[in-house]
């Protein structure tokens, strides 16, 4: 009998979609990918395929996850599976520049942005853009590496800070830098909007002040003691009811285009009122707490929505 498979290589992240298909009780299948071996030679089991690779795998030691994940996509794709987050939303995952180019296309704004590879060509591109920018790598994941720079002298700083370091995320994973334009809100806050089945789910409000690493799981959550004073505890991310933005319809059209079931679109509003769509997660995350004081729970609504999908897999097979 056909069922649900999950492609991911976090087992933390997976925890909530875990407990939604127990509450449902139905079977929920798991493919940690990592490394392993793949027999072309064979047909895949029949059933639905949620793909969540993260472009931060290596963070978490495994490397080509995301190049497993995409050979095996390709495996399902060309046995007719149903794979919600396939071969386009993968590349997307794994590319910033990739994102904001297929953003473009259909029309949402994001922040001028010049791609860099080699160290020595970031100096050129900061001239072009003008401060203050954000450094940032093009394959992360988390906000991991991202820097806000204000000036020449702060941006030789940074420069002689990865030159010196010896951490092995200060680079990025694919060598390519991104030198961006800094959207400064009125506010620090930046909204990201999530979406099941390809339409608006809600928009969560995420506060800036602590930083750039705003991954919104339970797993990512920052030390206890160590959130600013400023913000009351556990209004990090905050739900925001009856939310509607102009750009949310062609956030959807273009989910549906570029084959992401599921997934965030992470955007700012400048003090002129103008909106910067920067970040689509395709392996997103929901925080359990502000889901709480809301009284919703994406995982639920995502695990009825891939097991929706089950009587087309089977007439597919």
């Amino acid at each position: 009998m056909p069922k649900v498979h999950v492609i991911h290589e976090n087992d933390a992240w997976l925890a909530p979609l875990r407990a939604s298909f127990a509450r449902l009780g139905a079977p929920l299948e798991e493919w940690f990918l990592d490394r392993g071996i793949l027999d072309l030679t064979r047909p895949p089991p029949e059933g639905v395929f949620y793909n969540r690779m993260s472009a931060s795998s290596h963070t978490r030691g495994h490397h080509y996850a995301p190049e497993y994940a995409a050979a095996v996509v390709e495996w399902l794709e060309r046995h007719g599976r149903t794979v919600v987050n396939g071969r386009r939303a993968l590349q997307l995952e794994v590319s910033k520049v990739a994102q904001y180019e297929a953003l473009a296309a259909w029309g949402i704004p994001t922040p001028a942005t010049l791609a860099v590879v080699g160290e020595e060509h970031i100096r050129e591109a900061a001239a072009r853009i003008g401060f203050p920018l954000i450094l940032k790598h093009n394959r992360a994941g988390k906000g991991l590496g991202v820097q806000l720079v204000r000036s020449t002298p702060a941006l030789e700083e940074a420069i002689a800070r990865i030159a010196a370091s010896e951490d092995p995320y200060a680079l990025p994973r694919d060598g390519i830098w991104l030198v961006q334009r800094y959207v400064a809100a009125p506010e620090p806050f930046i909204t990201r909007a999530e979406f099941i089945g390809g339409k608006f789910l809600y928009a969560v409000r995420v506060d800036t002040s602590e930083g750039f690493e705003l991954c919104p799981a339970d797993a990512c959550a920052i030390p206890e003691g160590a959130a600013c004073p400023a913000i009351a505890p556990g209004e990090k991310f905050r739900i925001v009811d009856g939310f509607f933005h102009p750009l949310i319809p062609r956030m959807e059209a273009f989910l549906t285009a570029n084959g992401i079931g599921v997934g965030a679109i992470e955007f700012i509003t400048d003090a002129a009122g103008e909106t910067f769509a920067y970040d689509v997660n395709t392996n997103t995350n929901y925080n359990a707490e502000a889901e709480r004081r809301a009284g919703v729970s994406a995982t639920d609504a995502l695990a009825r929505h891939l097991l929706a999908l089950l009587p087309r897999a089977a007439k597919a097979a």
